[in-house]
């Protein structure tokens, strides 16, 4: 007889499981086609979707070996599609987010704000400071490290404004608002979305922890076939590269450090190769040693130690000049936040002699690069905010990890302008970030004391974020294709994290044995897989928008029925015209499909 039962609480009626010799299946209708699928996820014993499982890996591993085969002219393809794209959808990427942005900032306002990610009497499983530093430990890593002093001295000494000369007080402040508005409450937003809706869906209308049911709304069971396993897959490539593309970063600035530390050892492709293969196996290590618990204390220590750099930065440098910047630069960051959430730069064509261009090396690949991070940050923001209502939600995503990036791109970013020379000609720290990005830390920290100390801390900060990254990925990869928030075997999870791995080396190799073209490289295949997710997550708001309304309808529906009742129970007609208006909670919405059917053998048997 067939197991017919939801696999756990959190996925409830609308993902109940044909499970069948350990292999999961959707009730409605598993086709034909994928049965031999289903019988090789048997043999290798897996527990998974087969088609999202298998058709994922293989594009994965197809992808791989044309990149190692034919590396020239895939490096020419990405090259010119890229080209493409910020040419002619930047200003989508742009007004995209801002839009985003503005519709998390209606809901939370609105009367949907008090619903809950869960049932109604849910209630956060975390206190609201280990809530927070669960949120700096999902977002930050690698990026704050790779960028907090590149960043702003590029837009230093290259300013994006026409008519701005570079070096100056004015290039200074340009340069941090534009970076705070690169990493701040843009970038948060673009985790916040899938986050609320990962939330909603899944916890609230107990849907499959997938992409794919956050379309419930217009696909309904379609979730459940090739539409919404199509959706599953893109989500899972995304995913992959996206972490591909923060690993490639974050080798190239372990290798600059290393290359720092030890100027014999050249920062070359087959060093950046090596780390990769030395920290993947790290991470490997911890999936198959089941050491889930240590790599979390792992992390949070490593967040200590970075916490621990900034201060070191603020108190060795110029304390009181860095204090007066932390207020005035969130104003001026304000001030500036609506003029640069619509810039587009169009017209440089006639105020700038390279033409339009910038904001595709930037913004554009940053918002295209952050939107494929969107399945692992929203499952992961979903996971820790189960009983929040949506307008905590929201503030706390938005608001705690944006005043943090303030804080951190203060001190190294104003830090590393204050000692290049502001109203002068440029340092040693412009020159680094001119001739290799990923070195700007590391010459940021030769204006301090104990340089090679702190330099080798920071290349263990980024190291440690590197693994635990790769681990928790591994997992939240593994989720997505079994649809459940528990883990499925060891092995499933040891593949993704070799994949991952293997792809970051595989952009390491296509971008050339120069950061430089490694950093371009990454830039080009993020950028073409970046638009597709990005056009996924844009439908979100309108799905979020129908099952949000469905929340009203039910209320009204239970106002209703409950008027209806007491009219019963009374004598005559009530007045309808002198009824008192009541707000009522329903603990069921109308987005609730049917639970399957069971089939009439095991209906007679219960009965029996």
């Amino acid at each position: 007889m067939l197991d017919i039962r939801p696999v756990s609480r959190e996925c409830g009626p609308l993902a109940a499981r044909q499970i069948t010799n350990g292999t999961i299946r959707e009730m409605r209708g598993s086709p034909m086609a994928d049965r031999g699928l289903d019988a090789l996820a048997k043999r290798l014993g897996l527990r998974t979707d087969p088609t999202i499982f298998f058709v994922s890996a293989g594009l994965m591993i197809l992808f791989l070996i044309v990149l190692l085969v034919f590396p020239a002219p895939i490096g020419s393809a990405f090259g010119s599609a890229r080209e493409w794209i910020v040419t002619n959808l930047g200003w989508f990427f742009i007004l995209g987010v801002t839009v985003w942005l503005v519709f998390l900032a209606y809901v939370a306002l609105s009367r949907y704000g008090h619903l809950r990610l869960g049932d109604d009497d849910d209630r956060p499983a975390y206190g609201n400071l280990s809530w927070f530093a669960m949120l700096f430990a999902g977002g930050i890593g690698t990026v704050l490290m790779f960028w907090g002093v590149a960043e702003p001295i590029s837009h230093f000494g290259n300013p994006p404004f026409a008519d701005v000369e570079p070096y100056s007080t004015e290039a200074a402040e340009d340069a941090m608002s534009i970076s705070l508005y690169d990493l701040g409450l843009h970038t948060w937003t673009i985790f916040t979305l899938p986050g609320l809706a990962f939330g909603y869906f899944v916890y609230r209308h107990k849907l499959p922890l997938r992409v794919s049911s956050v379309f419930y709304p217009f696909l309904k069971d379609r979730i459940y076939g090739p539409i919404g396993k199509t959706i599953d897959i893109f989500a899972v490539l995304g995913t992959l590269f996206g972490l591909a593309v923060s690993l490639g970063l974050g080798t190239s600035q372990i290798g600059a450090g290393i290359n720092h530390l030890l100027p014999d050892v050249e920062n070359d492709t087959w060093l950046q190769v090596g780390i990769i293969t030395v920290l993947t196996a790290v991470a490997v290590g911890s999936i198959v040693a089941g050491l889930d618990k240590g790599v979390r204390r792992l992390s949070n220590i490593n967040i200590l130690m970075a916490v621990g750099i900034m201060v070191f930065i603020l108190l060795a440098g110029d304390t009181v000049f860095l204090l007066r910047q932390i207020p005035q630069s969130i104003g001026v960051y304000l001030q500036d936040l609506t003029g640069l959430a619509f810039w587009n730069d169009a017209m440089s064509p006639f105020t700038k002699e390279g033409g339009w261009g910038w904001q595709g090396d930037w913004t554009v690949f940053y918002w295209a690069w952050t939107v494929t991070w969107a399945p692992f940050m929203g499952v992961f923001l979903a996971r820790i905010s189960r009983g929040r209502t949506i307008r905590q939600f929201i503030a706390g995503v938005l608001l705690a990890p944006t005043l943090f990036t303030i804080v951190w791109f203060v001190v190294f970013g104003w830090s590393a302008m204050e000692l290049d020379g502001i109203g002068g000609s440029g340092g040693e720290i412009s020159a680094a970030v001119a001739d290799d990005v990923a070195l700007a830390m590391f010459t940021f920290f030769e204006q301090f004391p104990a340089a090679t100390l702190v330099s080798g801390i920071a290349v263990v900060v980024v190291a440690l974020f590197f693994a635990t990254s790769s681990d928790s990925a591994s997992l939240v990869v593994d989720m997505l294709c079994v649809g459940t928030p528990d883990a499925g075997p060891t092995r499933q999870r040891v593949f993704w994290g070799v994949s991952e791995g293997g792809l970051a080396a595989s952009l390491i190799i296509l971008g050339g044995v120069t950061d430089a073209d490694g950093l371009a490289a990454l830039q080009q295949v993020i950028t073409v897989i970046g638009l597709p997710i990005f056009i996924l997550v844009f439908v979100m708001v309108f799905s979020l928008l129908k099952g949000l309304h469905s929340e009203k309808r039910a209320a009204v529906e239970a106002q209703f029925a409950g008027v209806l009742e007491k009219a019963g129970q009374g004598r005559g007609r009530p007045k309808v015209a002198g009824m008192k208006r009541t707000r009522t909670r329903s603990s069921e919405s109308t987005m609730t499909a049917p639970t399957p059917a069971v089939p009439e053998e095991e209906q007679s048997s219960d009965q029996s």
